[in-house]
């Protein structure tokens, strides 16, 4: 098949990230097109073998099979691959093999890099992953302009009366105008021009507001930063700043909209949580954190910053009830540690979240002193629930006897689940192993872990078992369509992002951490440090960990969605929410981590 540039480029107009390119670009980068045509079962390229550039498929379908030639994704029109060895090192991560006859659109390597780093959004689609977020924390001065928009700009042309214009200031409860004519900004009009250059000087308010209005006035970019606004307004003592992209007006920041977003903060909530007197006052607080969730993502921040903060919250609500507690029940009899697992241990808490906690004893304790931990337990486990951290459905609470016990028993549990290893002891091993200290006495948990995890580390078979252990959630991926989604139910044709998302992750982690005697508990620090350990090979972990953040990241974007629309947060995506650029990448996500679950499943500790 012969193709022109003129028919390569409207091809490319329906592909990402190449549909958003300038007509300039998209004409140059079609140019440096070539087409390929190969054959039903022709090897596109090697394993390991230097990449030509990236490719394009334009028709057919296109077999990538993985370094022990099993097959982990079947590509059709639209889809690009070969990016992931480009963007390490020039050399294939898989091997191609054309399933049918095809079409191949090849961008050569010198391309690509250049198109990596002049145009952002093509950098971002490439990178596959959610690192190219900045930490911005929730820093008011590192937003983009773009978020802090609240809507469209309210306008008039010049010629508009000043009373007409006074009247629609009103009636809208706005304290601006911005002045455009023939879609150009050309003068903006507040509540004190009325005031200082109408009403004080007498002005005629039949005449047009070009006669009051603030010409030229100071704009900015929505590609500039919360900390730009700020020091607009500040040098130029004024509160309202259009805001221009290409000479087009696109919004208004004023200093309300920088009050609104200041105003909910994960801060603020742990000094709200701090104040609480009550249960009914926490959960009046934890109440609004759907909210901050959605606020925080739309900030840009990355997926652990999020879920760090929130999780702070959890943390100093359990440390208030903790308190709370004490004052009613009077102090403790021996010093205790309460501990989260689960997601709260991990400090990966998202706007869905059960309780998952127990109690370490002092060996001190009496038996006798059981029934003020029991009343303690249940205290704070009902006061979790009223804030919406729902009881935890397998009773790993505090307020079961079980995990409720002084530090012996729990040296005991954990020598036994390694000695030991039955299905239950690796389940078991697998919740607690994320165990970390919220309130009371660290050191009882410190005890515990620098033990567990020695015993562990030298345990093969324990290793081996929680290996098996960490194996059993499946990333969700089928041969022909990309997904293999929930068949039934509720959640019918949708993705658990949770289970068979971030779940093969956080246990795949976990068993690095126990390799390795790391003692992080959070899934990415865990990662980290096993790639600095050399539990993991550089590139390894780089490819899960960039598979963490795309998947953990697209899971928050989902939940920050049902938010805005006022549903309820949950875990399940559905792929038709997606684009096709979303799919392609979040597919290749799980190719990753199944790879990771085959090469250490096979013994494999190491991917290189």
């Amino acid at each position: 098949m012969t193709l022109t540039t003129g028919e390569i480029a409207d091809f490319l107009r329906s592909v990402h990230p190449y549909d958003s390119f300038e007509p300039e670009e998209l004409a140059r980068t079609a140019a440096r097109f070539s087409v390929l045509q190969v054959a039903r079962d022709d090897q596109v390229y090697a394993l390991g073998a230097p990449l030509e550039g990236l490719y394009l498929i334009y028709q057919g379908t296109v077999d990538v099979r993985d370094h022990r030639g099993a097959k982990v994704s079947l590509l059709g029109c639209r889809n690009s691959f070969g990016e992931r060895g480009l963007m390490r090192d020039g050399l294939a991560a898989t091997t191609a093999y054309a399933a049918e006859a095809a079409t191949l659109l090849l961008l050569p390597a010198s391309e690509f890099r250049r198109l990596t780093g002049a145009n952002a959004g093509f950098a971002r689609f490439f990178r596959r992953s959610g690192t190219e977020r900045e930490d911005r924390g929730q820093s008011l001065a590192t937003m983009p302009v773009r978020q802090i928009l609240a809507g469209p700009p309210i306008t008039c042309p010049p010629h508009t009366p000043i009373l007409e214009a006074a009247r629609i200031m009103r009636d809208r409860n706005i304290s601006s105008l911005a002045v455009v004519e023939e879609d150009r900004l050309t003068g903006i009009l507040t509540t004190s021009d009325l005031s200082n250059r109408c009403l004080a000087e007498g002005i005629d308010p039949a005449l047009p507001i070009r006669h009051i209005m603030t010409t030229a006035p100071v704009t900015l970019s929505p590609e500039s930063l919360g900390t730009d606004v700020l020091h607009v307004m500040h040098e130029r003592h004024i509160g309202h700043l259009p805001i221009v992209e290409q000479d087009r007006l696109v919004g208004m920041v004023t200093q309300t909209d920088l009050t609104r977003l200041q105003a909910l903060t994960s801060a603020q909530f742990v000094s709200d949580v701090a104040r609480a007197r009550s249960v009914a006052g926490l959960a009046k607080v934890t109440a609004q954190i759907p909210r901050l969730l959605a606020q925080l993502v739309g900030s840009g921040n990355r997926h652990d910053v999020v879920t760090r903060l929130i999780t702070d919250i959890a943390d100093a609500v359990t440390r208030r009830l903790l308190r709370l507690a004490e004052d009613r029940l009077g102090p403790p009899p021996v010093p205790y540690a309460w501990c989260a697992c689960g997601s709260q241990g991990r400090r990966e808490q998202t706007g869905v979240s059960d309780q998952d906690n127990c109690l370490i004893l002092d060996d001190r304790a009496s038996p006798a002193d059981d029934a003020y931990f029991a009343a303690l337990a249940e205290f704070v486990c009902d006061g979790l629930n009223d804030c919406g951290y729902v009881y935890c459905p397998g009773e790993m609470m505090a307020v079961t006897d079980r995990w409720r016990q002084p530090l012996k028993v729990w040296q005991d549990y954990f020598r036994g689940w390694i000695a030991r290893p039955s299905p239950e002891a690796q389940m078991l091993a697998s919740v607690m192993f994320d165990l970390r200290p919220i309130g009371g006495a660290a050191t009882l948990w410190q005890q515990l872990q620098a033990e567990t995890l020695r015993a562990a580390s030298e345990n093969s078979i324990f290793t081996a078992h929680m290996i098996a252990n960490s194996l059993k959630h499946a990333p969700p991926l089928g041969m022909i369509r990309g997904f293999a989604t929930i068949r039934s139910g509720e959640y019918k044709n949708r993705l658990d992002l949770k289970h068979n998302g971030v779940v093969p992750i956080a246990d795949l982690a976990r068993v690095y951490a126990l390799q390795g005697r790391l003692g992080a508990q959070n899934t990415r620090a865990r990662l980290e440090a096993a790639r600095d350990r050399g539990v993991l090979s550089k590139s390894g972990a780089g490819d899960l960990i960039d598979a963490y953040d795309l998947i953990a990241q697209a899971r928050l974007d989902h939940q920050a969605a049902l938010v805005r629309r006022g549903e309820t947060p949950d875990n399940y995506l559905a792929p038709t929410e997606l684009s096709d650029f979303e799919r392609s990448h979040l597919r290749d996500a799980f190719v990753v981590v199944r790879t990771m679950q085959s090469a250490i499943g096979q013994g494999k500790g190491m991917i290189t």
